[in-house]
Formats: C-alpha cells, sequence, structure tokens
C-alpha cells in the first residue's frame, strides 16, 4: 500500500466522521426550528436541546482535521481548490460562524428569540448543501485553466443535474440519518411522543435518500462515463450498503432495536461513501490533479500519517465518553442533569 493510498484513506475517514457527526447536528437543529415551526416544539425542544449541549463544540473537529490533512499531503490542492472554492467556502464558513455563535449565547446567554432558532436551524441545511458542491467539482467539466489561474464555471456548474442531484442527497441524507440517531436518542430518553414523532420523520426522509443516491449514479453515467464505469465494477458495495439500508427501514417501521438500526445506518454509510471514494480513486479534481500529481514529500507524509492516526486515536474515545458520560448517560438522558461539556 502507497503512502498516497494510506494518507487518502485517512482523511477519507476523518470526512466520513464529519458526514455523520455533522449530519446529527444539522439535522437535529431543523427539526428543532420545524418543529417550533408547526407548533411541536413541546415534543422536540427539550430532547434535541439535551443532545445538542454536549456536542456543538465538537462537530467540527472532524472537519478541520480533514482541511489541515488534505493541504498537507496535497499541497497543490491549496492552488486549485482555493480559487475555485473561494464562493462556497465562504458561504459554508459565515454559516458555521453564525451557527456556533447562536448556540453560543443561546446555551451561555439566554438568547431564546424564535427568530434566531429558525436563523440556526435553517442554516444547518446550507452548509452541506455548499460544501457538497465540492463533489461535483472534483468530476470535471466546470474548472478550466487560462492564463490567468484556474477558473470555474458557474453558469455549468449550477445548470448541470449532477450538482443538484449532489445538493438534494446531500439535504436528505443529514435529514435522515438525524432522524435516526435522534429517534435511538428519544426511545433511550423514555420519550415516546419526541421517538414517535422521530420516527416518522426517519421513514419519511429515507425514501428521498435512496432515491436521490441512485439519481447521481445515473447522472455520472452522462456526466463522468468512466467515473460511472468504475462505479459500476464495485456495484456489490452498493448492493451490501441498500441491504442494511432496507434492514434500517424495516427496524424502524418495527419500532424495535433502534441502536441497531442506526448502526445499521452507519454501516450502509460507511460502505457506499468509500465505494464512491475507491471509484473516484486516484483523482482529486477530475483530470487535473491526482493523488499522485501533488503528494508531500515521503518524511512529511509518514509523520502526517502517525499525526492523523494519534488524533484519530485520541478522537475516538473522547467521543466514547461523550456518549458514555453525557448522551446515553441514564440520568442525563432523561433530564434529572443539565451538565454541559
Amino acid at each position: 500500500m502507497t503512502l498516497q493510498l494510506i494518507g487518502i484513506s485517512v482523511l477519507w475517514l476523518f470526512l466520513f466522521g464529519y458526514v455523520i457527526v455533522a449530519s446529527i447536528d444539522f439535522g437535529a437543529g431543523f427539526f428543532n426550528a420545524y418543529s417550533r415551526l408547526r407548533g411541536k416544539q413541546h415534543i422536540l425542544t427539550r430532547i434535541i436541546q439535551r443532545y445538542l449541549s454536549p456536542v456543538w463544540e465538537v462537530t467540527n473537529v472532524f472537519l478541520v482535521f480533514f482541511f489541515v490533512g488534505i493541504v498537507g499531503f496535497f499541497p497543490e490542492t491549496a492552488y486549485y481548490y482555493g480559487t475555485i472554492l473561494l464562493v462556497p467556502a465562504s458561504i459554508a464558513v459565515v454559516l458555521l460562524a453564525i451557527r456556533g455563535s447562536y448556540y453560543a449565547f443561546t446555551t451561555y446567554g439566554g438568547l431564546k428569540h424564535k427568530r434566531y432558532t429558525y436563523l440556526y436551524g435553517f442554516s444547518g441545511l446550507f452548509i452541506p448543501a455548499s460544501l457538497s458542491i465540492v463533489l461535483t467539482i472534483s468530476e470535471g467539466g466546470f474548472v478550466r485553466e487560462e492564463a490567468s489561474g484556474i477558473a470555474l464555471d458557474y453558469w455549468a456548474l449550477f445548470t448541470s443535474p449532477l450538482t443538484w442531484s449532489i445538493v438534494v442527497l446531500s439535504l436528505t441524507s443529514v435529514l435522515y440519518i438525524s432522524a435516526v440517531f435522534l429517534t435511538w436518542y428519544a426511545n433511550e430518553a423514555k420519550d415516546q411522543p419526541a421517538a414517535e414523532l422521530l420516527r416518522k420523520y426517519a421513514l419519511t426522509w429515507s425514501v428521498p435518500a435512496i432515491i436521490t443516491a441512485t439519481g447521481i449514479i445515473i447522472e455520472l453515467r452522462f456526466h463522468n462515463p468512466a467515473h460511472y464505469s468504475r462505479l459500476m465494477d464495485l456495484w456489490w458495495m452498493f448492493g451490501i450498503s441498500f441491504i442494511l439500508f432496507a434492514g434500517t427501514v424495516y427496524l424502524i417501521g418495527q419500532r424495535k432495536f433502534y441502536g441497531v438500526a442506526f448502526g445499521l445506518l452507519t454501516g450502509q454509510f460507511v460502505i457506499a461513501f468509500f465505494a464512491y471514494g475507491i471509484s473516484h480513486y486516484p483523482y482529486l479534481l477530475y483530470p487535473y490533479l491526482t493523488v499522485y500529481d501533488s503528494f508531500t514529500s515521503e518524511a512529511m507524509a509518514i509523520a502526517l500519517i502517525i499525526a492523523f492516526i494519534a488524533g484519530l486515536g485520541l478522537l475516538l474515545p473522547s467521543l466514547y465518553l461523550l456518549l458514555r458520560l453525557f448522551l446515553f448517560n441514564k440520568e442525563y438522558v432523561q433530564g434529572k442533569r443539565n451538565d454541559h461539556a
């Protein structure tokens, strides 16, 4: 196994961690805002606030690791993506700042106005939408090299069916992942009205999530036939992912084993996520940039790999302790403790 493959695999693992943790966070904020809009805040707000309190500060750790690592392992990505992602990345950073400021003020400053709840909740949907555009751009066809440097064709990007397929998938996946996890969490809290409402949300968003995922594969057939061909070679991985999806929906529908259901969901996404990454390898930006064109020095690569594996070794136990001491602590989950991380 080459250093390039190890480096991109570690980064892909951190990115997957961010996808899962951030999806739960973004979806929880949206469901909190939506329940207030529908007059159902008495059902969901307490359970969602109880979840967000200990975890909101650590959500972006995975994303920070990924951005530091992508530039460290592949320095040329700073040139290519730093230019073409100036607008979408800036939007995402502003929205992340808004969400962080809101939660800090509501948690520690007593800011309770509902318009801020809406701002926090609905902004969480724009962040994955803006970040998911990176996947579209990486497929090629939207970037051109000019005498003045790299240029992004915004018209082609925002009129491409592939762009909107990926954006819609990011939104449906966020809401589906979050609803399944929060159903499990509400059930552990013995809050059956909240668990039942979130269960309905999970089943509702499961269908759009699987349809949009299929739609992306169809769009790739026309946009990037070479990538589509490699995806088809990994059909068995997507088949396993679909079986896990069916298992999740079955358990949620049967109102049992919500923890197992979330485990199946995580397996579904990790297999599909890595199947997509394997089929996209070795391109970072098709056809301009591969993992071999821009790799850092061997000594730097080894140092980064060791640092990132050590970081993962610290981060995963920390998340486990967070789950044990707060999220799934019997007293905390049932609202008998009000600790904040």
